[in-house]
């Protein structure tokens, strides 16, 4: 995956208000669920197969949960105006 590129405060504020909303049980981490529940919001007609793959892209120290930094990490790669 690519590296985390130097953001404006007000931009890394935002994705980490994406971050928060999608971590419902706010203990900082996405999981799996949170996951396809957010992989849904973003492109509805997903699969648990493709959220499944996807989240094993994201979570690359495989500890079975997406941290922020991975999050923006991917956030980046994904969404050009960032």
């Amino acid at each position: 995956m690519t590296e985390v590129r130097q953001l404006p405060d007000d931009k890394v504020a935002e994705i980490k208000g994406h971050f928060k909303f999608f971590d419902r049980d706010n203990n900082g981490e996405i999981d799996l669920e949170e996951f396809t529940e957010l992989l849904r919001v973003l492109s509805p007609g997903s699969t648990n197969q493709q959220a499944e793959s996807g989240f094993g892209f994201i979570d690359e120290n495989n500890d079975g949960h997406i941290d922020f930094e991975e999050f923006l990490v991917w956030w980046q790669s994904c969404w050009w105006e960032y």
